[in-house]
């Protein structure tokens, strides 16, 4: 799964390749039809030992077009002077190495990062122009901002790459709520790997916040007899806590018996799982996590 929220802007390619071809075309950018797309090693380092690696590569195979061609991607943050010779290195490298012509595309969270990364990189002397390089770029300005529930849920990856691409943009919390409600109509797996994918690339506190506030508000319209995100999350972090809580009773030596083993595996609050975390460090005995505080 994604780390950051700089891998989540090039990994949701990796994770439904085909994006390219139907996210391209929407941001004015022309796009080949694409038999098929495989990602590449991304490791783009020589004998001599300089590490270079770009954020991810595809190989874009087409109808009619021996070998296809090379799409690099790289998520950019912020306008950052070393790039420009990076991105030059990695274009005439992929081009020696695989002998087939590579496109850059750079994916940007904010305007100003964006313009800056579609400005030409032009290498040699005001005479003489010996390389240019011409970036494609990907950001708030070309993609499309989803709001429609309907629409976010008819291409998921693609509602996705529009929340974290939009992520500083005043109408974003309109975007999470289209994307939530998607979400809510879909199976669980699904469901819950892509809100994870969402939270991890929002990256800004502030936006996942209203992030996990969204998905509780929708998973309470789930159909069935629970939910869906909220079962896999908070589940997961339920039981987490209470492994924690008796873990931690282990360790001090204290005695868990059955009847306090079933108490902390079965308690679905949050709050009171904490509370009971907090005073498995001190307790002399296990019963003690259940007591409530005697008044002065």
């Amino acid at each position: 799964m994604v780390s950051t929220a700089h891998e989540a802007m090039h990994r949701i390619f990796r994770e439904d390749p085909h994006l390219f071809a139907r996210v391209l075309p929407r941001a004015g950018i022309p796009f080949p039809e694409a038999t098929s797309i495989e990602p590449l090693d991304t490791d783009l380092t020589e004998i001599r030992p300089v590490e270079r690696r770009v954020d991810s590569l595809f190989r874009v195979h087409t109808e009619g077009e021996e070998g296809g061609f090379l799409l690099a991607v790289e998520a950019q943050g912020r306008p950052d002077a070393d790039k420009p010779s990076s991105w030059t290195y990695y274009l005439a490298h992929l081009y020696a190495k695989y002998r087939l012509p590579p496109i850059l595309l750079v994916v940007c969270r904010d305007k100003t990062t964006a313009a800056w990364a579609a400005e030409p990189i032009r290498i040699g002397r005001r005479v003489h122009t010996s390389m240019v390089v011409f970036p494609l770029v990907l950001g708030p300005g070309n993609l499309p901002a989803i709001t429609d529930p309907e629409e976010a849920a008819g291409d998921l990856a693609l509602a996705v790459l529009s929340a974290l691409a939009h992520a500083k943009d005043p109408g974003h919390p309109a975007i999470l709520d289209a994307l939530a409600a998607a979400l809510s109509g879909v199976e669980r797996e699904q469901a819950y790997s892509w809100a994870e994918f969402t939270e991890t690339g929002l990256g800004d506190a502030r936006a996942r916040t209203l992030w996990r506030e969204l998905l509780s508000t929708y998973t309470l319209r789930f159909p069935g007899s629970g939910t869906i995100i909220e079962e896999a999350i908070l589940k997961g972090r339920e039981d987490g806590r209470g492994e924690d809580i008796l873990r931690v009773l282990r360790v001090r030596g204290v005695e868990v018996t059955d009847a306090v083993r079933e108490r902390v595996s079965s308690c679905d609050d949050l709050e009171v799982l904490g509370t009971w975390l907090d005073r498995a460090v001190t307790v002399g005995s296990a019963d003690e996590l259940f007591e409530e505080p005697s008044e002065a």
